[in-house]
């Protein structure tokens, strides 16, 4: 994996991953409307922590092919995460412009996972 990074936490896409899961723990947690919707709160959660975690699982495989797979798998991850962004406005558990940002922020993660993972096929 040399050719991207020397470990996983220099990777562009895993520190985006970082700043999103502790996004997603902050605007739902605490005195957030949404911490007591139990079920919301973990499902947006587990999904945020699982991209990051299946960056750094891909990256210590040290196989581009399970590499790969894993990010694709992060990618789902981040899509669940904008997705529940959307239910998260509808319940009004954050505002629309909030929301706007992070599911911004969300896509603009899924394309570095995706730029990644055609760099893995094509080597």
């Amino acid at each position: 994996m040399s050719d991207f990074a020397e470990q996983f936490e220099d990777l562009r896409i895993w520190q985006q991953a970082r700043r999103q899961a502790g996004e997603v723990y902050r605007d739902f947690g605490g005195e957030s409307s949404a911490a007591r919707d139990f079920g919301f709160r973990d499902q947006i959660q587990r999904a945020a922590v699982s991209v990051m975690n299946n960056i750094a699982e891909g990256f210590e495989r040290h196989s581009p092919k399970e590499f790969a797979h894993l990010l694709g798998v992060a990618k789902g991850s981040c899509g669940e995460v904008r997705s529940m962004l959307y239910l998260a406005e509808d319940l009004h558990y954050i505002s629309p412009e909030l929301a706007i940002e992070r599911r911004e922020q969300a896509l603009g993660l899924s394309r570095g996972i995706e730029a990644l993972t055609k760099k893995l096929r094509a080597s």
